[in-house]
Formats: structure tokens, C-alpha cells, sequence
């Protein structure tokens, strides 16, 4: 099957900023040029930012990807001037820091009214709070111009333009519906929804489940083992997602459901291969060069699990991670351990 790319939203599609050049923010900023945007994308790296806007490639972390055109640049007021969406794409631990750099040109130099959009899948170490309610705070917006696009979204399979769909959350089902146009390709769909607690949640524990499946796979363990953890992982962020509010229908979305399957099965997610070589005896640092690339899921684990105990909401599967990745409980015994748990009723809770 292939999927052309093409523009499908709005014919006046916006000016957009992309903070972010990785892989996410680079394969994203090429859906929304795709879909018709005039996109720019800011980094921190000079050439790469220099061949986006000469060659239109990102050789370095979207090798053999051509990008259509699209601007480049390390100046962030370059990038956000006029822009009437802001995405950010950058490690969730960094990102309080990266956007207090740049308030007052979201303020002064982008678009009145402008919209920010999260990328991010993590939720903040010291704050427990998710990458929207950082935005949010930071910038001094209102919950109505902050959004969340989530979902089965590997970036190296979007940027081969193979057809996928998403989730845009935003409180405000107009600025849902604002970003979900200025995406919309032949390639890549987006569903709106205003539960951004639900979604942002499934985004940022999944990443802890694809480690534990990683685990479990380097281990040797077979498909039986995978579908277990991600079953019951999806159990796990219900509980929690439920307990902060969330709508039950979100977790068996392209957000919840779509997102966790990709992620806990698929060698591309940079989660489910850490926990790969975790399992198969690397120890964690080396887990993470071998890796390559920032996988959200190793800092994300401690502030979701001190979430999840701050709501009295069980998440064993986390806590197990948790316990590995600090080397207070042996791999070899993590599925003992949950094994070991109780019986109880499947839906029980």
C-alpha cells in the first residue's frame, strides 16, 4: 500500500515554527510541509539546520530522507517569527529549560494567539508534571492554545510517507481541530480529541512498558511474554490516566492501544531496544550509547511512578522497571516478581 503526499487541510495552511531538528521534529516538520505549511525548523546544530535549508536533507538523523522544502535555521527568532504554530520536539527533561529561553519571542515575535504543540512523550522529573502542563506554565499560556499530537508515529516509518494516523489533543477542540489541518496529508491522518490528560499519559507511559518488552525480548522470551506485558501495561496507564481524569475511551485509541503496540513490538522505538540490550546484559549506560538517540522512557519512569503513588494507583509493571534501571532488583527476577503478584479477578480494580 503507499500514500501519496499531498495537502488535505486548510488551502491557507500557516507559518510553523518546529523546535526540534532529531528525527521526530525533523519527520514532523516534513508532514506539515507536505501537508501544504510553510515550515521552519530551529536546532542546535548548524549543519544540519544549513542541509535542511540548502538540500533538504537531515543526513544525520533522517539518513536518506528527502525533505521538501523547508527552512533552517539556529536562530529561534528566525524560526518563530509570524509562526502561528510552535511544535516542540525536544527531550522532555530539557524542555522547561529550552522554552524559558525563548518565552518572550513566543510572546513578541510569533503570531498573536499562536498555538503550541508538544511532540514530547515524557512527563518531568522533580515536577511529575506532563510536557503540556510545562508548556502551559512556562510560556504563560492558556490551556486553549497548547495541544498534543500523539500516536502509532515511528518516525523513520513516517518519513518513508507509509500511511499512519494520530491523535491532536487539546483542551480546546478548535485548536485540536487547527492542528489536525495544518498536518493532514495522504499519508499521514490525524483524529482530534480533547482528552489531553489521556493522551499525553499513554504517550509518556508507554515508552516504560516498550522497555520492560525489551527486556523480556532480550531475555529470549517469546510473543506470549510481549502480548502479557502489553496488555496488562495498558492496564497500568488506564489506572492512572482514570485516577488524573482521563475518558476510559482514550486507551483504546490510536493513542493508548495504537501507540503502546507499535512501540512495545517494533526494533525502530528506541525504548523497546534499550530494554533490549538490557536484557541482553548491557548494563544501562551502555544500554544507552548502543541505543543512540534520547529514549524517554528510562527518566520518564521514576516521575510517572511517583506520579502513580501520589494517586494511590498501583503500576507494577513501572515499578519493576524502575527497580531494574537503578539495579536494585536483578532482570533475571523482574518476571518472578510480577508473576508472584496476587490472584485476583483479570478486570478486578
Amino acid at each position: 500500500m503507499s500514500a501519496a503526499a499531498g495537502a488535505q487541510g486548510a488551502p491557507n495552511q500557516p507559518r510553523v515554527a518546529v523546535l526540534g531538528a532529531g528525527s521526530m521534529g525533523t519527520t514532523f516538520a516534513m508532514v506539515l510541509a507536505d501537508a501544504g505549511c510553510d515550515v521552519t525548523l530551529w536546532g542546535r546544530d548548524a549543519a544540519v539546520l544549513d542541509a535542511v535549508e540548502t538540500t533538504h536533507r537531515n543526513e544525520k538523523y533522517l539518513p536518506g530522507v528527502q525533505l521538501p522544502p523547508m527552512h533552517g535555521t539556529t536562530d529561534p527568532a528566525v524560526a518563530l517569527a509570524g509562526a502561528a504554530i510552535v511544535v516542540v520536539s525536544v527531550p522532555s527533561q530539557v524542555a522547561r529549560a529550552t522554552l524559558e529561553s525563548m518565552k518572550d519571542l513566543v510572546h513578541d515575535v510569533a503570531a498573536p494567539g499562536a498555538v503550541v504543540v508538544s511532540l514530547m512523550k515524557g512527563v518531568e522529573l522533580g515536577t511529575d508534571k506532563r510536557m503540556s502542563q510545562v508548556i502551559a506554565e512556562v510560556l504563560d499560556l492558556p490551556d486553549e492554545r497548547v495541544a498534543i499530537v500523539s500516536g502509532p508515529n515511528l518516525a523513520p516509518e513516517i518519513a518513508e510517507r507509509q500511511p499512519t494516523a494520530t491523535v491532536v489533543a487539546s483542551r480546546s477542540e478548535a485548536t485540536a481541530q487547527l492542528v489536525a489541518a495544518a498536518c493532514w496529508t495522504g499519508y499521514f491522518r490525524p483524529y482530534t480529541n480533547t482528552d489531553v490528560v489521556g493522551v499525553e499519559l499513554c504517550g509518556a507511559v508507554k515508552n516504560i512498558i516498550a522497555l520492560a518488552a525489551g527486556m523480556a525480548q532480550g531475555q529470549g522470551f517469546g510473543w506470549n511474554t510481549i502480548a502479557t506485558l502489553i496488555t496488562r501495561g495498558l492496564v497500568e496507564i488506564t489506572r492512572l490516566g482514570l485516577a488524573l481524569g482521563a475518558d476510559a475511551a482514550t486507551f483504546a485509541g490510536l493513542a493508548g492501544m495504537g501507540d503502546l503496540t507499535a512501540t512495545c513490538a517494533s526494533p525502530l522505538s528506541r525504548n523497546h531496544r534499550l530494554g533490549k540490550h538490557v536484557g541482553e546484559g548491557l548494563t544501562l549506560a551502555e544500554a544507552i550509547k548502543a541505543t543512540g538517540g534520547t529514549a524517554e522512557g528510562v527518566k520518564s519512569s521514576q516521575s510517572v511512578l511517583e506520579l502513580a503513588r501520589a494517586h494511590d494507583v498501583e503500576m507494577p509493571i513501572t515499578a519493576g522497571v524502575v527497580e531494574v534501571l537503578a539495579g536494585n532488583l536483578p532482570l533475571s527476577d523482574l518476571a518472578a516478581t510480577l508473576l508472584a503478584r496476587p490472584q485476583k479477578s483479570e478486570v478486578a480494580g
